[in-house]
């Protein structure tokens, strides 16, 4: 079921809230939020180009919730690629709103709120609920056995498989954007993040799906068992040899290409130049 959302007016930010934080007492916490960079309470999680915050908010009920508040900087010539589209923070609210609708997990959306001048997203915020107890799957990747892989890679496929099929792609999907939840006896939950990636549209084909998952750290000696668990998931249509023709080609494309930015240091290239 779709959850229900509302309009939320802080000017000037605009954006929406979730119904069962829709209420005065949140609506102030944030305002006081937006009008600080930082506000008491909060705790810096990361600071980069974009910023993460841990906080709590009281919901429609008064009670104060734990959340993670994702703060989008737009800078530079970002400004003008972004005049007349959704902003990040919005894209990351219709993500997490499509995911949670579709049945898959991730961070419970909260609300989204923006600030506009003439047409063009300057800052703004997403906010969603925090996930207490779950790591990301770059440190399982690093640290778990081969039997243990294994069985993490046969949990996580199915919910990737289901995710192409259902006709939606995220654009990052990389090992920090995948959570991990372990529930007795052995059963896992998978959550995803960094919902400003998500696009919802056609099914992928053989190419888009394998270009969906080469951002994925899966070890080299367990790719092979990674791609045929995709492609012959259970309940689905087998795939062809071209995805594991477009999931070798893309790795070595996508590692290829990490080589090259951290060599040419493109990052603080384009941050100097104030491309971004």
């Amino acid at each position: 079921m779709a959850e229900k959302t509302i309009a939320l007016d802080l000017p000037p930010y605009r954006g929406e809230v979730a119904a069962r934080f829709a209420g005065p007492s949140f609506a102030a916490a944030l305002g006081r939020f937006l009008d600080r960079a930082d506000p008491a309470g909060a705790e810096v999680l990361f600071a980069g180009r974009n910023r993460i915050l841990a906080a709590a908010l009281p919901d429609a009920a008064g009670r104060e919730v734990p959340v993670a508040i994702k703060e989008f900087r737009v800078r530079g010539l970002k400004r003008l690629i972004g005049f007349g589209r959704a902003s990040k923070a919005e894209r990351a609210w219709r993500g997490a709103l499509v995911l949670a609708g579709k049945g898959f997990a991730t961070a419970s959306p909260v609300a989204f709120a923006e600030r506009r001048r003439l047409g063009a997203a300057g800052r703004g915020v997403f906010v969603a609920e925090r996930i207490s107890g779950a790591r990301e799957i770059r440190a399982l990747f690093r640290e778990a056995e081969e039997a243990e892989l294994r069985l993490l890679l046969a949990g996580l496929v199915p919910h990737l498989r289901r995710l192409h099929d259902a006709g939606l792609v995220h654009r990052d999907l990389s090992d920090g954007n995948i959570l991990v939840l372990s529930a007795p006896p052995g059963a896992r939950e998978f959550y995803f993040l960094d919902t400003n990636r998500v696009r919802s549209g056609r099914r992928p084909g053989p190419f888009g799906r394998a270009r969906g998952l080469v951002r994925l750290g899966v070890p080299p000696g367990l790719q092979s068992y990674f791609l045929a668990l995709y492609a012959g998931a259970p309940g689905t249509v087998p795939l062809g040899r071209s995805l594991a023709f477009w999931y070798r080609a893309g790795k070595r494309a996508f590692s290829g290409w990490i080589r090259l930015k951290k060599a040419l240091r493109l990052r603080k290239i384009a941050r100097a130049l104030r491309i971004q």
